[in-house]
């Protein structure tokens, strides 16, 4: 059995007791990285074995892994932060498993764009997650994405935030209405809204501009229509 066990965003307490039990039951935690789930496993006291799974050494384990859960051993895996495989590694286990029969069983927890969806204001009836746009085609992508139809959402690094927003504007307009969600679940947790010409204007208006970003893009209007 491979378990995927989400967890906290941000406030260590927005963790179900079902996943802390699973935690403790398995025989192996993959973790994303060791000093990052360390201070959850301590803050709830989980000791168990633990090893290091991410995108730098997945290819590698994953057949080693297979072996482990075909012998009657039961897996959780976990990222830094979210729920595995959601921009974040765990699609290649998963596939994995699925090929050879092997039981999954995803847990419901935290994920960072459906609260930043919910508290944007704009529409959640239909929408598109794309995670972090691609550094190569990422213009065309945005190009593609200005005519959707649904509510548009995507990730950002703080480093990034600037030029993308730049580059929405460019395929989008001045016009459209975003929201954009700061540190989800966290201390310095914050949702700015308005178009993005107002946007861009506050985001240079911060000198340093930290954290990772929920960026939320109301639907394509087709006026004529």
């Amino acid at each position: 059995m491979l378990y995927i066990v989400p967890t906290p965003i941000g406030n260590l307490e927005d963790f179900t007791f079902r996943s802390l039990r699973i935690l403790k039951e398995v025989d192996l935690i993959l973790v994303e990285n060791y000093k990052v789930s360390k201070k959850l496993l301590d803050f709830y006291h989980i000791k168990n074995n633990v090893n290091k799974y991410n995108i730098y050494n997945e290819h590698k384990i994953v057949p080693s892994l297979i072996k482990k859960i075909k012998k009657g051993k039961k897996l959780a895996l976990i990222s830094n932060a979210g729920t595995p495989s959601i921009s974040d590694p765990g699609f290649l286990l998963i596939r994995s498993c699925i090929k050879d029969s092997i039981s999954i069983e995803c847990l419901p927890g935290p994920t960072a764009f459906i609260p930043a969806l919910v508290c944007s204001g704009i529409s959640t009836n239909e929408f598109t997650f794309i995670g972090f746009l691609p550094k190569k085609k990422k213009k065309i992508k945005l190009e593609n994405l200005s005519k959707e139809n649904r509510t548009v959402v995507l990730y950002e690094s703080p480093h990034r935030l600037l030029q993308t927003l730049n580059d929405i504007k460019y395929f989008f307009g001045s016009k459209r209405n975003i929201a954009i969600c700061k540190e989800i679940s966290k201390y310095f947790q914050n949702i700015s809204r308005g178009n993005i010409e107002k946007m861009i204007l506050y985001y240079k208006s911060i000198k340093k501009i930290l954290g990772e970003y929920t960026i939320i893009i109301e639907k394509f209007l087709n006026k004529k229509n």
